[in-house]
């Protein structure tokens, strides 16, 4: 094989790069790139042995893409393996090989021969974590090599903009970097004890629910609470409070109210906010203290406790948050099952819908809006768990300065199609604009748009800005109901 065409393979693994039109179109040195054809067969088998989910998803979690394997014939393997967990097949030997054999790649990985030589490398899948450490690290090790080299190729054949080379290596690197994965997902204490930090810095039944309260009591008439296997949308334009709204559910989780009430375990995925920032927010919420006054570094003595008894209080909160970004959905319903395998978790947050990433980045963003809805949904079954997700609105209700829709999704219908319920938050119908922007507390209605197991209507809740916290409203008329 010449170079030339052995660069190109290279490049069909994903561990080309090129700058300025530039690509390394040789082997350096003539040498064979670092990889474990062992460890690779070993990681194969374990994936089969143990049935495919359970190890598929420590792959996901790990970055373990198709391309991370040396051997082509490897790379159809785990190919079919990522398409059957995607699908919720269980796997084993006979049903890959079908599946390979629908592809027309049986044959070109070596056959039925093949997969059985792979399965017999190993009797058990224990030590799955050491095969996936060594197909990363020597994947990881190829692509910096690749890298590098082409670095080494662009800068002798000169480049005109130094400083914009130099930029694309740097990126590239810290592509690399970024690809090693980490344990993200921490208990909230320890963010809260960050948050603490900050705050010293700064300072120097009848009727009893069958779900998941959302704290919010006319809310809760309508749900009865959120319940396992549902998939609940949370929908509303940039800037009304989303965030805030997710936050205050989760918070009503995490510290129930009433003597028999018992903490539900909370897994939230932030893919906007950072965990001290949300803890931050929840700490202030939780202990009625404006964040502005805070920063200000003076606050009365009861305050102060106020906020110490509420950290004391979400310290011991069985809240997780997982501030990764850029997940796509495959990582992210990984990352959640390797939580809810740890600790059994009761309800599911994600903020939010848009910023989880398509696992296919050239297909169209709807296609890509419709699998992760898909996704979140599949994952609310198999967690067997209440899934919140919160999504934008378009602009439509207010070009037509309306009360929003449920075709006011952004992005995709499949939302609709897939959720549970969808919940729209939005301003009072005929609000005023400047008083709602110069009240200190403004009034938001909580529009149950869809409700797939009971009836749908609108409630109205409080909305006490400095505090960016969501509260029951009081009033003498009853939430609005529609059958």
């Amino acid at each position: 094989m010449d170079s030339q065409s052995s660069f190109k393979k290279s490049n069909l693994r994903g561990e080309g790069t090129s700058y300025s039109g530039v690509a390394l179109a040789r082997r350096v040195g003539d040498r064979v790139p670092p990889h474990s054809l062992e460890a690779e067969q070993a990681l194969i088998a374990a994936c089969i042995i143990e049935g495919g989910q359970e190890s598929i998803s420590c792959c996901i979690e790990g970055k373990i893409t198709a391309d991370a394997f040396y051997k082509p014939g490897h790379q159809l393997i785990y190919q079919s393996l990522l398409a059957l967990y995607e699908s919720g097949t269980p796997v084993d030997e006979i049903i890959l090989a079908d599946h390979l054999r629908a592809k027309n790649h049986l044959e070109e990985i070596g056959g039925h021969a093949y997969l059985a030589e792979i399965t017999d490398r190993i009797a058990t899948s224990a030590h799955l974590p050491h095969y996936l450490k060594r197909v990363r690290d020597a994947s990881l090790l190829r692509r910096l090599i690749r890298a590098s080299s082409n670095a080494i190729e662009a800068a002798y054949a000169g480049q005109e903009d130094v400083d914009q080379f130099l930029d694309l290596v740097e990126r590239d690197v810290f592509r690399l970097s970024e690809d090693r994965i980490s344990d993200s997902a921490k208990p909230l204490k320890d963010t809260v004890n960050d948050a603490v930090n900050l705050v010293n810095r700064m300072l120097q039944n009848k009727g009893e629910l069958t779900g998941v309260t959302s704290g919010f009591t006319d809310l809760d008439k309508l749900t009865f609470g959120f319940h396992p296997q549902e998939m609940i949308v949370v929908a509303a334009r940039p800037s009304m409070g989303k965030t805030s709204l997710m936050l205050n559910i989760a918070e009503a989780a995490i510290l129930p109210r009433g003597k028999n009430a018992k903490p539900v375990p909370t897994l939230m995925f932030s893919l906007e906010m950072g965990a001290d920032q949300l803890a931050m927010r929840l700490l202030c919420s939780r202990a009625r203290v404006s964040f502005t006054k805070l920063k200000d570094g003076f606050l009365p003595a009861e305050q102060q406790r106020d906020l110490v008894r509420s950290a004391s209080e979400l310290k011991e909160a069985p809240l997780w948050i997982d501030d990764s970004g850029h997940l796509t959905i495959l990582e992210l319903r990984a990352k959640a099952r390797r939580v809810h395998a740890q600790q059994k978790l009761g309800l599911v947050v994600i903020d939010y819908l848009q910023l989880v990433s398509g696992t296919d980045s050239r297909a169209p963003r709807e296609q890509q809006i419709a699998e992760i809805s898909r996704g979140v949904k599949a994952m609310a079954k198999e967690l067997n768990v209440p899934v919140i997700i919160a999504a934008q609105l378009n602009r439509e209700s207010e070009k037509e300065r309306r009360q929003p829709r449920v075709s006011d999704l952004r992005e995709s219908g499949s939302i609709e199609q897939d959720a549970d319920m969808v919940i729209l938050l939005a301003k009072k119908k005929d609000t005023n604009d400047e008083e709602d922007m110069a009240a200190p507390v403004v009034l938001r209605d909580l529009i149950l748009a869809k409700h797939r197991n009971g009836p749908v209507g609108s409630v109205t809740v409080a909305f006490t800005k400095n505090l960016t916290r969501f509260e029951n409203y009081t009033h003498t008329e009853a939430p609005a109901y529609q059958s």
